[in-house]
């Protein structure tokens, strides 16, 4: 569990070089520690490390992890993996975030969850920017539609854009992929309208600062290899 700590350090230092040296705030980076499969023991020595956002991509993984860690003060999960609308119900009581809206009736059916639970969910419209038949997220002519259900829905709140590039591609591969996303929120409101962009994971979140990412989600560079 050391090495946790050991690498929240080097994983916040890398951010913090890759926001200098394109002129960001490195704290207009939010950094998500990506926890699937992980102990929730791992959790609890990333958050003693000052970690805060942690991302889960199954919903019961993170219902239940939501449960044990509820001791865990200011903790904020992220829902990162792609949500099918009947597992709504799992992430809705305790994500702050869900990064991977795609669709109209997954937007209408963690509305109706919100609003049951008397909470406010953040979230994220997911793009397949990468065009790839095999990846969840919306095409690119989807967008607004998902956009103005988003903001016209109670319960939830419009915070910006999400993709996960092709997975077989090198680093500067992938900057097609972000530079896509940023471009598509300034036809889509600017950072008015979409404040975040959640772009970049472990061997590419460097690429993805430069591009504009304000949060990256990065995993196996702080827990390593799930077991």
């Amino acid at each position: 569990m050391t090495n946790i700590t050991k690498n929240l350090q080097a994983v916040r230092q890398s951010i913090r070089e890759a926001a200098s040296s394109c002129d960001r705030d490195p704290e207009s980076v939010t950094l998500v520690a990506v926890s699937k499969r992980h102990s929730t023991e791992a959790i609890r020595t990333a958050y003693a490390a000052g970690q805060r956002d942690f991302g889960e991509n199954y919903a019961q993984e993170q219902r239940d992890k939501a449960v044990e860690l509820a001791d865990l003060d200011g903790i904020r999960w992220h829902f990162i993996g792609h949500l099918q609308r009947n597992k709504a119900k799992h992430v809705a009581p305790s994500c702050a975030l869900v990064e991977t809206v795609d669709s109209v009736r997954l937007v209408e059916e963690l509305s109706r969850q919100a609003v049951r639970l008397d909470r406010v969910v953040s979230c994220l419209v997911q793009v397949n920017v990468g065009e790839e038949e095999q990846k969840f997220g919306c095409d690119r002519e989807e967008v607004e539609e998902i956009l103005r259900a988003v903001e016209k829905a109670e319960g939830l709140e419009l915070e910006g854009l999400m993709t996960i590039p092709p997975w077989d591609l090198e680093p500067q591969e992938t900057r097609v992929h972000f530079s896509a996303l940023a471009q598509l929120r300034e036809r889509h409101g600017g950072r008015a309208r979409l404040p975040h962009l959640s772009m970049g994971m472990s061997h590419d979140f460097q690429v993805a600062i430069e591009e504009g990412a304000t949060m990256v989600r990065v995993g196996t560079a702080i827990f390593g290899p799930r077991t």
